[in-house]
């Protein structure tokens, strides 16, 4: 494998430093893509594929006896992500790349990514990600651009006391940033782009105190402490965890990356140039410390005054949002300042201009200064990070129409209204996601991209909407038999991998009804399982009666510390031995937890799904990108109108996708009007059937009360609207049964998916971002 890793990198090299010396020779404007969590996955194919050389390397390894499959399958997936917002940002560098736009990911190298999961008699167990065990092909030290990181110490003020004037900050301790550079190459175009990612080294200066006092164990042993900050990921996704060690890696990666920045902007190739050079994408609010520190940079460094420096900042920066949920929005409590004492201060300076400006534009709207301010003052002070990024950036954006419309309409309104008032124009925006068609289509299902470039040519890879071409062949016979094959091909493949790795027998001619996804409440696998046992006494109440067969297949992990998360796991896991195991149930319905999903389970799921679930409760997923990856791939969606599913819908038209359940607006009135979760439960009579056997055992006859607070909670505490949307769920479900049974027709629904995913491409989103956002030129060299 490194034998081949290695030559593919070579392959590599010397198109990484010529694109690199383009950009310095030409300076265009750069991009740099700020981000705590890039899910990259594997390496080596997506390599091979935009090189151009897959084709060479599979037939050398043919020639050497071995099987390049084989060795692709001994890479470990580079998981420094949660899911959609580390993937995405992954899918960004591919399309930035592509688009031969000047661009850089920054982020950190974590010795550990996301854990692997392991199925313990039903439970989600958690071990760590040793990813770097045998070393990674892929990456480079660049020990010359260390730079140091301070935390701590205190800060000495002019003689005038103003913290907004040139400072010094001082008694600091030092970490140093390591950075390591991954190439990621663009398609078919020789550009190769840059992944910057850092790790904490500490300094080499012993206390020579320590020493002295012969405790030089002790002195080298502590040097743990600051190598900790690049140590591991936090395991969580759409939920904010106050811990100290976070705020050190958020304020790491944004320290070490500004220096950079500014390092390369300053380099003796260019005077200091008249118009902006740099755009900074914060991709969530992990990254908001790059805010404040670029003031300080400027102010106590640079020695510029408050006005032009800030001026700078927000020209500079733009903010993503990606979640709606309050609990996971960050906020820093202030007692932190220790560790960043002239953060807080730039903060509080920040804040109190802001203030004014508010009630220049509002006077005396004591209540709308409270919603509005950076510091949060109800019990303990924090700091509402995403009030920072919509100050310090000239544009905010949301990441489908759905989420950018709420953002604009409730979460950030007063925001919105105060932006009108100063005449901001676009500052609010919404980029919708995409995916890389390279990795989601031509990378894991080849089989459907012959197909596909049989018909239209093999440009479409790097322009997705040519996919619309597709669409006259919806009535050739042929051209739809070909895609039901191929469909047919992926599905004896996963059948065959999931008998291999769980030892579950699935009948590749039933429906893979799939949800793969973070376990979370909001994306309701509670609601998909309670369908699983709704089918299991429809199968045991009549055995005889037609029934369409199903294997439901769930994968995903929950964060550590996610209790119900974890109960949804085990739940799954009973219903599934029991349902599995039932002689009367045979093949018709199979249910298979997918142990450890990540970025190359997914790439073997997906292209063998015939049904998509996407059905989170109406305004609570941002976007969803898993979405798309099912509807290029040909698997049709049942869904709510949430996220993208709105924008999916409209391209591929209401006939080819399954929506069910309460829109928006009815989520909210249900809220006002008081929601009773338990008069569904009362009145739908297969729903009370199945919670009550949860509820009593049943599924859990070891432990019969294993589930019955958990289904007390859901009763009496349905945050997220399950019971409310059931009964639409399940007579929605009953309509996909029906729809497949005729093949020809529902492969012609796959059809019109595939030629309306265009749209989804994130060479489209990157395109949007650099013409709205960072007022870039697409650079696109093919030497």
């Amino acid at each position: 494998y490194f034998a081949l890793a290695n030559t593919v990198r070579d392959q590599m090299v010397g198109r990484w430093i010529r694109t690199q010396q383009y950009y310095y020779e030409k300076d265009p404007k750069r991009v740099y893509y700020l981000s705590l969590e890039f899910y990259m996955g594997r390496a080596l194919q997506n390599t091979m594929l935009n090189l151009g050389i897959q084709s060479s390397c599979d037939e050398a390894m043919y020639q050497l006896g071995l099987d390049i499959e084989e060795l692709e399958e001994l890479e470990e997936d580079a998981g420094l992500g949660n899911g959609g917002l580390g993937r995405l940002a992954a899918c960004f560098l591919d399309s930035m790349a592509t688009l031969g736009l000047a661009a850089y990911g920054y982020g950190i190298r974590y010795e550990y990514g996301i854990f692997n999961q392991k199925i313990r008699q039903g439970w989600q167990v958690e071990e760590a990600d040793d990813w770097l065990r045998y070393g990674n092909a892929w990456d480079k030290a660049r020990p010359e651009y260390m730079v140091p990181v301070h935390y701590y110490g205190s800060v000495e003020h002019g003689a005038d006391g103003d913290w907004s004037k040139p400072c010094k900050w001082v008694n600091s301790q030092v970490v140093f940033a390591m950075p390591y550079d991954t190439p990621t190459p663009g398609y078919g175009n020789n550009t190769v782009n840059t992944l910057r990612l850092y790790t904490a080294k500490s300094p080499n200066s012993f206390n020579l105190g320590v020493f002295n006092t012969g405790d030089y164990i002790q002195a080298v042993c502590d040097r743990n402490l600051a190598e900790n900050i690049s140590r591991v990921l936090y395991p969580n996704d759409n939920f904010f965890e106050g811990k100290e060690l976070r705020l050190k890696q958020e304020y790491f990666v944004v320290c070490a990356t500004l220096q950079d920045i500014i390092r390369r902007f300053k380099s003796p190739n260019h005077p200091t140039p008249s118009t902006p050079k740099v755009a900074i994408q914060l991709n969530d609010t992990h990254p908001s410390l790059a805010i404040p520190e670029l003031m300080r940079l400027l102010i106590d460094i640079e020695e510029m005054e408050w006005d032009r420096a800030w001026k700078i900042v927000v020209n500079t920066c733009a903010y993503t949002n990606h979640t709606v949920l309050p609990e996971a929005l960050e906020r820093w409590p202030v007692h932190l300042r220790e560790m960043l004492p002239r953060h807080l201060e730039i903060i509080y300076i920040i804040n109190q201009k802001h203030i004014e400006n508010i009630s220049k534009h509002f006077p005396g709207d004591m209540d709308r200064l409270r919603r509005m301010s950076l510091v949060e003052e109800d019990g303990e002070k924090r700091v509402n990070m995403a009030h920072l990024c919509i100050v310090g950036s000239h544009a905010v954006n949301g990441v489908a129409a759905i989420h950018s419309k709420i953002i604009q309409d409730s979460v950030f309104k007063d925001f919105v209204e105060l932006s009108e008032k100063m005449g901001e124009v676009n500052k609010f925006q919404n980029k919708t996601n995409g995916i890389t068609p390279r990795r989601w289509l031509l990378l894991c299902n080849p089989g459907l991209a012959d197909l596909i470039a049989e018909k239209i040519g093999e440009d479409w890879p790097k322009n997705l909407d040519q996919l619309r071409e597709l669409t006259p062949l919806i009535d050739n016979p042929a051209f739809i038999r070909s895609i039901n094959q191929v469909k047919q091909e992926n599905k004896m493949k996963l059948a065959g991998f999931i008998e291999k790795e769980w030892g579950i027998k699935v009948n590749p001619a039933s429906m893979f009804d799939v949800q793969v996804k973070r376990i979370h409440e909001y994306k309701r696998q509670l609601m998909n399982a309670i369908h699983m046992v709704v089918m299991y006494n429809r199968i045991k109440a009549d055995p005889n009666k037609d029934f369409v067969p199903r294997t439901v297949m769930i994968g995903g992990k929950a964060a550590p510390g996610y209790h119900t998360a974890k109960m949804i796991i085990k739940l799954i896991n009973s219903i599934a031995s029991m349902v599995n195991n039932d002689p009367i149930v045979g093949d018709k319905l199979k249910i298979v937890y997918l142990e450890n999903y990540r970025v190359s389970l997914a790439e073997k799921v997906i292209p063998a799904a015939d049904l998509s679930e996407q059905i989170s409760t109406a305004g609570t997923e941002a976007s969803g990108t898993g979405n798309m990856k099912f509807m290029l791939n040909g698997a049709l969606t049942i869904g709510t109108l949430d996220g993208a599913n709105v924008e999916m819908a409209e391209e591929m038209g209401g006939e080819n996708i399954f929506i069910f359940g309460m829109k928006v607006h009815e989520v909210e009135e249900l809220d006002r009007s008081g929601y009773n979760a338990r008069s569904f439960y009362e009145s739908v009579p297969e729903l009370k059937t199945a919670l009550d056997q949860i509820s009593s055992g049943y599924f859990s006859p070891l432990e019969p009360d294993q589930f019955q607070h958990f289904v007390d909670n859901l009763i009496n505490h349905d945050r997220f609207k399950l019971l409310a949307d059931f009964q639409s769920y399940v007579e929605c479900q009953d309509r996909v049964s029906e729809a497949f049974k005729d093949t020809e027709q529902w492969t012609k629904m796959c059809l019109a998916n595939i030629a309306a995913s265009g749209k989804f491409s994130s060479d489209r989103t990157i395109s949007e971002y650099a013409r709205e956002i960072w007022g870039t030129k697409i650079v696109s060299k093919n030497s």
